[in-house]
């Protein structure tokens, strides 16, 4: 444990930021559930939201995850001391996000049409639809707002993505308070009003990112300015190659709960929004380490780049330590006191019964959940985007949602079986990837020979 004593300052002064940007991003969605979950028909209305967002997300997670691949490009450039290449890179993530706007827009609409298909109740897919539709003009900017992310990330600026996410939280709740219950001369919209107050805090988050590079350029000259703004098809490639596993891994791991939430939504509407507040909780749980991943993505990367494979090691050890120890914490929580949490969402009694009960579930796994986070960031900043891309689709799909599929159905475990099965694949999956994340340990040294 010497190494923390090193690499434990830099990691925090990188990942406090960042998990606070984290935080803000999973707060926009807390919002939604909590402002629609006032409404007359909260059940109806947070399933409705619960199952649009998670639709939107296992599609549009790939498109950004394509973005992680800046991770990896960015933080090697400007640990070898080659900013331009940074802006390299980052000119090409946006003509990739371009080419895969239009695509992922057109499979959000495709699902949209054919939802009614998969057996959900009619009075959350009612609203269901039209907040999905309303989340799918957010697709370029969501896009837009990754690869600037990624690129600042990359380069050690993080406080403009904490100040954007956090800003855009109040953006997103005077919109919900606006166009869900008609303030400020809107309409009462309902959730389709929460869809659309999302669209306009992700265009906000963008155009605040845009400007402070603007600024930052305009002020110190790095070189953004004269950067070669023809497509490099060699670059876009190398992007792809490092996004797809990583995108193919979120896609993977959002889909799952994804097909879980629409498996619940044949239960009905009650345990659909148990489902959403316990789904939203883990979630919040979850940006801590994902900040802290991101932060170890990126100090691995800066490592390798300068050809430093101790710095690496120490890096990747130390997010690991960071975020299980957390998660620790947050499973005692979750074990003690599922029902208060769950009363902050909604007062009503037959949807605290079942947060809380998968509450207490999700604590099984939360320690495991910290462990793949952080190790999948320490392997996407040596360049590993495959390894946790395949133990997350074997895991998940080929156990965990078997599994929980017939606790529910054939068992009769409801939405308690369906979270046990994807508790048994993520505590699989932290092993898994504990395993692989010392065998690349190992071969640091023999990298630079």
């Amino acid at each position: 444990m010497n190494f923390l004593r090193e690499e434990l300052r830099p990691m925090l002064r990188l990942a406090g930021p960042i998990v606070l940007a984290e935080l803000g991003w999973m707060g926009m969605p807390i919002v939604d559930t909590m402002m629609v979950g006032r409404l007359p028909y909260s059940a109806d209305a947070i399933g409705a939201v619960s199952l649009g967002s998670i639709l939107f997300y296992a599609i549009g997670i790939f498109g950004t995850g394509l973005m992680l691949g800046l991770d990896t490009l960015v933080s090697h450039a400007f640990g070898a001391g080659d900013v331009a290449d940074c802006h390299h890179s980052l000119i090409n993530s946006i003509y990739l996000s371009i080419v895969a706007t239009p695509l992922l827009m057109g499979l959000v609409w495709w699902f949209s049409v054919y939802l009614h298909r998969f057996g959900v109740a009619p009075d959350v897919l009612q609203y269901a639809v039209p907040y999905l539709l309303a989340l799918n003009w957010s697709m370029f900017p969501l896009f837009l707002y990754f690869a600037l992310r990624r690129y600042l990330q990359g380069m050690n600026r993080v406080a403009p993505v904490m100040f954007a996410l956090i800003s855009a939280n109040v953006v997103n709740l005077i919109g919900n308070w606006a166009l869900i219950y008609g303030h400020l001369g809107f309409r009462a919209m309902g959730p389709v009003g929460s869809g659309w107050a999302t669209c306009v805090s992700r265009i906000y988050m963008s155009a605040v990112l845009l400007i402070s590079i603007y600024f930052y350029e305009r002020r110190y000259r790095t070189g953004l300015h004269a950067v070669e703004l023809r497509p490099d098809f060699a670059r876009v490639w190398r992007l792809v190659k490092l996004g797809v596993p990583a995108a193919a891994q979120m896609t993977v791991e959002v889909g799952v709960f994804a097909v879980a939430t629409s498996l619940i939504g044949r239960l009905g509407a009650v345990p659909l929004a148990g489902h959403q507040i316990a789904l939203n909780t883990v979630s919040i749980t979850y940006m801590v380490p994902l900040g802290i991943s991101s932060a170890a993505a990126v100090r691995v990367g800066q490592a390798l780049g300068r050809r430093d494979p101790a710095g690496a090691r120490h890096a990747g050890w130390t997010g690991v330590v960071l975020g299980a120890s957390f998660m620790g914490c947050m499973a005692v929580v979750f074990w003690t006191v599922p029902r208060f949490i769950a009363r902050i969402f909604t007062p009503d009694l037959g949807i605290i019964a079942t947060a809380s009960s998968l509450l207490f579930i999700a604590a099984f796994f939360q320690l495991f959940d910290g462990i793949q986070s952080t190790i999948t960031g320490a392997l996407r900043g040596t360049g590993d985007t495959r390894t946790p891309f395949l133990c997350h689709l074997v895991a998940y799909w080929a156990v965990g949602l078997p599994l929980g599929y017939h606790l529910c159905f054939a068992v009769g475990w409801g939405a308690a079986g369906l979270w046990i099965g994807l508790s048994v694949a993520l505590i699989m999956i932290g092993i898994a990837l504990l395993f692989f994340w010392r065998r690349k340990v190992q071969s640091f040294s023999s990298m630079f020979a």
